[in-house]
């Protein structure tokens, strides 16, 4: 869609004041594909900055995980909420509490069945309405932090709400979790687990822009905060000064 969006807003700068300058024999989609090209349309100062932003795109990590697995607490709270305290502002971060449950329509609504029993499929659901309601990062991983670094994930949930999100009632978040709406969200959650490529093996499950290899997942699990510096493209930001190891992380396995 940027890209797009780029393409014609260049056709319409290139447009103005054209006459009796050297026609461009290229699509707009190839302007900014070389230097030469780019010059030829006139255009290159444009396609300068467009290359920069897209280099400087954040780092989009997404954790597949489960509010009950062990390992998926500690990776949670160990590694990817202080890095993206850190670097919040080179990377973007999606959470999909789900991980290895199942799910079967009784022909009204998704039930589901998870692996460390209903005790999480709770905390899913809780996690999962508490993002819905929230809708901004800034906003509900503290809360969820809050929860997942807790002795009882469940019990600390409205604690939790409040402290971070005070306006909010804990009785909204508990109609979702009770209603269609929170079984829809949960139903996205596994279908956008299911539609991983690969296919998770075990949770937490972490991918880097999308894509997941054992390797990335081992520098995750050692150390996101340096996974993440390396990987960002763009000007590091103040707090790229390096980050200490953690311990090898606890998997729960599918």
């Amino acid at each position: 869609m940027k890209c797009v969006l780029f393409v014609s807003v260049l056709v319409l700068w290139a447009a103005k004041g054209s006459v009796c300058k050297p026609a461009c024999r290229y699509p707009p989609s190839q302007w900014c594909s070389s230097y030469e090209i780019a010059v030829s349309c006139q255009v290159e100062k444009r396609c300068v900055e467009f290359n920069r932003s897209q280099s400087e795109a954040p780092v989009q990590v997404s954790l597949y995980y489960e509010s009950l697995c062990p390992g998926c607490r500690g990776f949670l709270v160990m590694q990817l909420f202080p890095t993206w305290i850190l670097l919040m502002d080179i990377m973007n971060v999606t959470l999909v509490p789900y991980g290895n449950a199942q799910e079967k329509f009784d022909g009204k609504q998704w039930q589901f069945t998870c692996q460390h029993g209903e005790e999480e499929c709770l905390g899913n659901m809780i996690e999962t309405c508490i993002m819905d309601s929230l809708g901004d990062a800034d906003k509900y991983f503290p809360v969820l932090f809050c929860m997942e670094s807790s002795q009882d994930v469940i019990k600390s949930g409205e604690a939790c709400l409040k402290l971070y999100e005070p306006t909010v009632q804990w009785e909204s978040i508990m109609t979702c979790v009770k209603g269609d709406q929170g079984n829809k969200l949960m139903h996205a959650n596994a279908q956008l687990t299911d539609a991983l490529k690969p296919a998770h093996q075990y949770v937490p499950w972490v991918t880097l822009n999308g894509e997941h290899t054992d390797a990335m997942q081992d520098k995750a699990m050692s150390s996101l905060f340096n996974l993440v510096r390396s990987t960002y493209k763009g000007e590091k930001p103040v707090a790229c000064t390096g980050a200490t190891k953690t311990k090898p992380t606890t998997y729960c396995m599918n």
